[in-house]
């Protein structure tokens, strides 16, 4: 199955209506991962490991600081899929 193919200028906004979290959105473009967040795109990191590690970490900090705060990535179909959640989920994350 192919991967989906994103532009550059793809941007990831901090709020999506009708999810009250702020959302960072890991995504695969080419042969490296990016972190997308509030318009703005970080990295590239080698892995998607990698490039997970330092969006839980930025989300965390964040909800460390009353912001509700969410990793999410985008999977095969372009869809975008939570890993992970401020409150809700271990951090640092297992595994």
């Amino acid at each position: 199955m192919s991967r989906p193919h994103l532009h550059r200028d793809t941007l990831a906004p901090a709020f999506v209506c009708g999810h009250p979290q702020t959302r960072y959105l890991v995504v695969r473009h080419e042969d490296v991962w990016l972190i997308k967040f509030d318009g703005e795109e970080y990295g590239p990191y080698k892995t998607e490991r990698e490039a997970m590690l330092f969006a839980i970490e930025a989300a965390h900090k964040l909800g460390a600081q009353g912001e509700d705060t969410q990793v999410l990535r985008l999977d095969e179909n372009a869809e975008a899929r939570p890993v992970w959640t401020h409150g809700e989920d271990a951090y640092p994350p297992r595994g």
